[in-house]
């Protein structure tokens, strides 16, 4: 008998995993047919999970989050194949997090751990402007002097480095397995071939690549520094209280950043200046010894964790401090996105409208004329008493009492 196998892919943030989880979900079934289960009736089950796992505030989430692991753990335990659980915040589990995890799954089962790395020197910029995208207003100059502090005080150098240091994730999360267990899939150069990433994950899961592939819309694309610009001035004017977070999702995240001002794709793009990019090369080879001292389960090349080397004379674009006129261009943009959207909205309203008018006149025909001639008089029994008597005559024949008042 086929030993029960399950793989948690941990991470990291910004390393295609949107990507991969939105096409698992929307293939399950077909990989359930094939033997591998994606444990999932909403595509944000392993989020929740995750939440949950890790007793994690997440701005009133995690109340719809409790129990989730658990439900996910056995779904997992009654599986007789592979079983694919993905989600990035699982890489700040704690140690005693991940043992419950993967005591969760059975003493049978073959646990394997995946982490996908890409190189910091994409990873930095990459995670202040999710920052920027989660509402918050920290500046790029700021951000960095937290992050490469040693001390790493504070709330945003503790969660880059809880989802971004690769050896201390991997250690947490495969301390307990032998090294052919934890497979580290790595994220290609930019110029690489289009699918590379999916076919280095989908050899860990044993899938064929192309046989689930989809078009997806659930991409987590980049902006570039007037539009990061522009969404961190909209966050410092809608913080207080103006926008609920359901509603900055819709509007600000999702409307303007994702699907329409990461399109400009002629704006500066965020890097690192000089002096962090040298800090962060140093950084990654000493990553890369230790990743080949341990000797993980590598799928694709180490050298993909080392920075493309930058060009002869980089022109770094300050986000603190922006071409003032790419950020206007972007402003006009995002003016005009919001008003296409509002007379979208109002053109649905407006069809719904006429959808429940028409509705109602079909009910008035088909219902005939004593009911309404019936609803008139209950209309009119508000405020005339010849019709409340009359109203109340019908009720005595119907055998009915009205209420006493």
């Amino acid at each position: 008998m086929t030993r029960r196998k399950v793989i948690v892919h941990v991470g990291a943030p910004k390393t295609g995993t949107s990507y991969v989880q939105d096409l698992l979900f929307r293939n399950r079934e077909a990989l359930a047919e094939a033997g591998t289960l994606y444990p999932a009736d909403r595509f944000d089950a392993h989020f929740l999970a995750a939440l949950d796992l890790m007793e994690l505030q997440w701005g009133g989430l995690e109340k719809q989050a409790v129990g989730a692991w658990d439900r996910l753990a056995e779904q997992v335990s009654r599986w007789e194949g592979t079983a694919i659980i993905s989600h990035e915040i699982l890489a700040t589990a704690t140690p005693a997090q991940v043992l419950r995890a993967l005591d969760s799954f059975g003493p049978d089962a073959e646990v394997h751990v995946l982490l996908s790395a890409r190189d910091l020197v994409r990873q930095i910029p990459a995670e202040w402007q999710e920052n920027v995208k989660h509402r918050r207003t920290v500046g790029y100059r700021e951000y960095l002097d937290k992050i490469t502090d040693p001390a790493r005080r504070g709330a945003l150098a503790s969660w880059f480095w809880g989802v971004q240091e690769v050896p201390d994730i991997l250690d947490r999360w495969g301390v307990m397995l032998p090294p052919e267990q934890v497979h580290v899939v790595t994220v290609p150069p930019p110029d690489a071939p289009r699918g590379l990433l999916w076919q280095r994950f989908a050899s860990v899961f044993g899938l064929d690549p192309a046989a689930f592939t989809i078009s997806t819309d659930r991409h987590n694309p980049s902006l570039g520094v007037p539009e990061t610009a522009l969404i961190r001035r909209i966050n410092e004017r809608v913080n207080n209280g103006v926008l609920a977070n359901e509603d900055y999702r819709q509007f600000v995240r999702e409307l303007l950043a994702h699907r329409n001002l990461s399109n400009r794709a002629e704006s500066p793009r965020l890097m690192l200046p000089p002096d962090v990019r040298s800090w962060a090369e140093k950084l990654s080879e000493m990553w890369i010894d230790v990743l080949v001292a341990r000797g993980y389960d590598v799928v694709g090349t180490l050298d993909d964790l080392r920075p493309v080397p930058a060009a002869e004379d980089p022109v770094f674009a300050d986000p603190d401090a922006p071409d003032e006129e790419l950020v206007a261009e972007a402003s006009l943009d995002a003016v005009v996105t919001l008003l296409r959207e509002a007379a979208r909205l109002q053109a649905v309203e407006h069809g719904l409208r006429e959808d429940l008018d028409a509705l109602g006149r079909e009910l008035d025909r088909a219902r005939g004329l004593w009911f309404r001639v019936k609803r008139r008089l209950v209309r009119a029994a508000d405020t005339h008493p010849l019709a409340a008597r009359g109203l109340a005559f019908y009720r005595r024949l119907r055998g009915r009492r009205l209420p006493p008042g």
